[in-house]
Formats: C-alpha cells, structure tokens, sequence
C-alpha cells in the first residue's frame, strides 16, 4: 500500500533548504529516468521531500491528471507571477551543515539530466511566526482532515498516497509593514498580534476574511507547510501548500487578488510573491518513492 511522504503531514522543521531544478536542454527521456532512480535513494519522504513538475512528468512521456501549469495574475496593486520548475527538494532538519551536504549530493545524484536552478534557506521563527511576528497557519487543518486536504485518495495504485504543492517565494517588505500602525496592522491580517484572536469586523480586505477556507463552496482547505527566509538583502515566506489537487489552493489564490469581486487580499500591501511553480509529491511504497504513475 502506498503512503504520503511523511514529512509532509509532520510539524514543519526547525530548518528547511528548498532545492529548485530545472530539466537540462536536449535530456532524454533515459537520461531523465536515470535522475529519477537515483532520486529515489536520496528521498526518503520525510529529510527529502519531494515534488515534480510538469516539464519532469512530460519528458518521460507520462501524464498526472491534475497536474498543470501556475496561474498568473497582474492587476493593479497585484502582481502573481509563474516561475515552473522541473523538480522541487525540499529538506528537511535542524542542521545547516547537514542540509548543504544533502543538496550537494542531491545536486550531484540528478546531473546531468538535472540542473540546480534555485536554492531558499528557511527557518522557523519563533512558535510558528511569520517574520511579521503574527501566526502562521492558524486555520490549518489536523489529523484525519489533514490528511483529507493533502492526500490523494481513491484514484488507484501509484496514485493513492501522492499529493500537489504549491510553492511561492514571497518577499515582505518589512520597513513598510514596521511603519505601519499596530491597529492598522492587525487589521491587514485580520487578527490581533497581541492574542492572534480574529477581529470580527475586520475590513473584506483582511487576509482571514479573503482565505476563510470554509466560506467557499466547496471548502477549500489546504496543509500549509509554510516558512520564512531571509539572505543578506531581503526576507519574507516561503508559502508551501499541499492539497489532494489544486483546487483548493487555486480557489484561495482568486480570491485573493480579487478575481471575484475586486478585492485585494490586504498582505499585498506590504508583501508580494515572486515566484510560483506546482508539483505532483508521489507517494511512498515500502520505504521508496513510488513512481508507478510515471511508468516507471
């Protein structure tokens, strides 16, 4: 029987790199399988979690219903862009030294089919904090209906078990949010920093009322397994969230920008993505990836 990769249904680490790849031109569809194998050893689904994009599915002439292209959005105020990737690694720990040298071998196990592309070092803050100092994941579903929201389920052998992500690298600009009255902040997210309570009349714009997950038809719930990050320039969150498709995900995205009704999720003030690409996460058969869906 097949099973989720474990690190996705477990607490987020305390730290985490995120291996983006993209697929060499000219690579053959057994050059790429040869990656994939040797991918297989390195992924264990819970230190390694991994996911693979469309470019990667279609090489190998395989097919992941459900599996498509990121949305785009660019309206005023608002800027979504796409960024695909061919194979996302996201590892997993609590050691810097030990995450560089598990993507060093990564890097080196999946070339020359393979190239590393983009690398985002992430970090837990405080007990689940965004860098904003407010709580990150609030809503997010647990135990049975984590696993309804992320986990595949009911389509078949090498199906069952797998998952889609979405993956966004947002860039806050903090100087702006920091000048910012602390009513003013609470209202853009919708709760109060001081007890991470909702504030009933927060404004439609405020980020809980624009992704209330059980206000749409159908509810759309996702796992959000989300952190910040930070280098010698900037910062803000990694936003990783894991559906049983992407529906839900895509649903909270429009009404985010507004799509509906013209309302911007208020975060856009002070915070935008600029990146982000989605991946099919296969599930796990008796301690290995299970690849079946792919033919493989």
């Amino acid at each position: 029987m097949s099973t989720p990769q474990r690190g996705i249904l477990a607490p987020v680490p305390r730290l985490a790199r995120h291996l983006f790849f993209s697929l060499e031109a000219g690579a053959s569809p057994a050059a790429v399988s040869a990656a994939l194998a040797a991918l297989v050893g390195h992924a264990d689904g819970e230190a390694v979690v991994v996911g693979l994009g469309g470019v990667l599915v279609a090489a190998l002439g395989a097919d992941i219903d459900g599996l498509h292209g990121f949305p785009t959005y660019e309206t005023a105020g608002v800027a979504v862009p796409s960024t695909p990737f061919a194979l996302w690694c996201w590892l997993r720990g609590d050691d810097c030294g030990e995450l560089l040298h598990r993507g060093r071998d990564l890097e080196h196990a999946l070339a020359p089919a393979l190239r590393l592309d983009g690398v985002i070092d992430a970090f837990q803050y405080g007990p689940s904090l965004d860098l904003t100092g407010y709580e990150d994941g609030t809503e997010n579903p647990v135990d049975e209906a984590a696993l309804a929201a992320a986990v595949v389920s009911g389509q078949g052998p090498g199906r069952d078990g797998a998952s889609f992500v979405a993956v966004q690298q947002w860039v806050h600009e903090l100087d702006r949010f920091a000048a910012m009255s602390g009513e003013r902040q609470d209202l853009t997210f919708g709760r109060r920093k001081a007890d991470n309570e909702e504030i009933d009349d927060a404004p439609e714009s405020a980020h809980v009322k624009r992704t209330a997950q059980e206000n749409f038809s159908p509810e759309a719930f996702v796992l959000r397994r989300s952190m910040p990050w930070a280098d010698a320039h900037s910062a803000g969150l990694v936003f990783v969230a894991f559906g049983h498709s992407l529906a839900a995900f895509e649903a909270l995205l429009r009404r985010m920008v507004g799509a509906e009704d013209g309302i911007r999720d208020a975060l856009f003030d002070f915070t935008r993505p600029v990146s982000g690409a989605y991946f099919w996460c296969p599930p796990m058969r008796e301690g290995r990836l299970d690849l079946r869906a792919l033919g493989l």
